[in-house]
């Protein structure tokens, strides 16, 4: 019998994908927004696509915020797009 694989939704295309194929962003216990690439950080998390035209998506609708119920920080939105863009070059 096969493993069953996690999916989530990209909060910018909002398809179902496999969850280690998205980047997590999590709203840490002290309120603290980061990105995180091991999927083990606690607190809550919401999902991206590694695509830019996602987090565009995702920034115009605010669908972080909404789903972190907290602001999102302006850095957090950069190192998004720098490591998207370091994903689509690699």
């Amino acid at each position: 019998m096969q493993k069953k694989i996690p999916q989530r939704q990209c909060m910018g295309c909002r398809e179902r994908k496999e969850k280690r194929a998205l980047i997590r962003v999590v709203r840490c216990t002290d309120g603290q927004v980061q990105l995180d690439f091991s999927g083990k950080l606690n607190g809550r998390g919401a999902y991206l696509c590694p695509d830019p035209e996602c987090l565009k998506k995702a920034q115009k609708a605010k669908s972080l915020e909404r789903s972190l119920e907290v602001p999102i920080p302006a850095e957090v939105y950069e190192r998004l797009h720098k490591e998207m863009e370091g994903s689509v070059r690699g």
